[in-house]
């Protein structure tokens, strides 16, 4: 008998309870409104995921539900997941009500105070005289030429349906966005909130096309090449620890190389974007000492000073404004 495994992040069909198995054993996280998310964003309402079993954490949820799986077991039909903590109920939201003009003294007409709702925040920028043209949307259908593997998930957000199926099968999905909010979940497409993880996974689309997209056309569109992106740093008596960045950046393709006095970079990310950049350094590092790593978000490099001199800025070509003294001020 075929059964579906239940297992966070593997939800493949099955036959025997001894084939492998590759899942999540720990439950989803949720950090809102961090300092650091809404600098990367730009968004005062935007959260970072993880799972909790393992250390990537990301900014959208279609980077969370790619996060790989990391633990090997077998397939199983109970749901084993250890569970967070019971979340309290969140209150009703009131209706939205209509705000009368204020009268002379200043008091609106009527007694108490005017009820909170939620609002939606949407960013206007000025319009850019060479603005980059949108990129090509993904194929709203698979190429008929183009194989597809078995137990492969429909990309469509909230589906979940995996391959093969059989006969008229329609697609029940979310065109919308995830939307994670003082502990309720849902989808910016339909109005249902819930509070639980595994509830919210369960909520069914608001909207349904006869065919499911599993491998789309296959098709890559032109490389975006990225010219700067945002970076940081701070130091310690004897390394500069410096941040690029950039997201998905793809770990197996991506050229770090240190010199005496740059860094040579050269990074591709997964949604087809590529930054080629080489770095000239404010002062003199140790090449062999100096490391790096690739997370969901950026690029972090441990640089070792070749001296203990003080860096006031990252790179050399930047104007300084102050020189920051580190370690022990010398003696007269």
């Amino acid at each position: 008998m075929v059964s579906k495994c239940v297992h966070k992040g593997c939800g493949k069909s099955f036959e025997s309870d001894e084939e492998e198995c590759v899942y999540h054993p720990e439950p989803p996280i949720f950090h809102e409104g961090q300092k650091g998310v809404r600098a990367l964003t730009s968004d005062p309402m935007a959260f970072e995921i993880g799972w909790k079993c393992c250390k990537p954490r990301v900014l959208t949820f279609d980077e969370f539900l790619s996060i790989p799986p990391c633990t090997r077991g077998k397939h199983s039909a109970v749901d084993d997941t250890p569970a967070l903590p019971p979340q309290t109920k969140a209150p009703d939201v009131p209706s939205p009500t209509l705000v009368k003009p204020a009268l002379e003294n200043g008091i609106a007409d009527g007694a108490g105070p005017t009820p909170r709702v939620p609002i939606v925040l949407q960013h206007h920028r000025a319009p850019q005289a060479h603005a980059k043209p949108p990129p090509q949307p993904e194929s709203e259908s698979d190429d008929p030429a183009l194989p597809v593997p078995p137990n492969t998930i429909c990309r469509r957000r909230g589906c979940n349906t995996s391959s093969p199926v059989s006969g008229e099968n329609e697609c029940v999905h979310h065109p919308g966005q995830a939307l994670f909010h003082e502990g309720s979940k849902g989808w910016t497409c339909c109005k249902r909130r819930v509070l639980e993880f595994d509830d919210f996974m369960r909520i069914e689309g608001c909207r349904k096309k006869p065919r499911h997209l599993f491998v789309g056309s296959g098709k890559k569109h032109g490389e975006e090449i990225v010219a700067s992106v945002k970076h940081d740093f701070y130091q310690t008596p004897t390394t500069v620890i410096a941040s690029l960045f950039l997201k998905k950046i793809i770990k197996d393709s991506a050229k770090i190389t240190f010199s005496a006095s740059s860094v040579s970079l050269d990074l591709r990310t997964s949604d087809n974007k590529r930054y080629e950049n080489e770095i000239p350094l404010f002062g003199p590092i140790d090449k062999d000492k100096s490391t790096y790593k690739i997370m969901g978000t950026k690029l972090e490099m441990t640089l070792t000073k070749a001296d203990r001199s003080s860096w006031p800025v990252l790179r050399n070509d930047e104007p300084v404004t102050e020189i920051i003294q580190v370690g022990q001020a010398g003696r007269a």
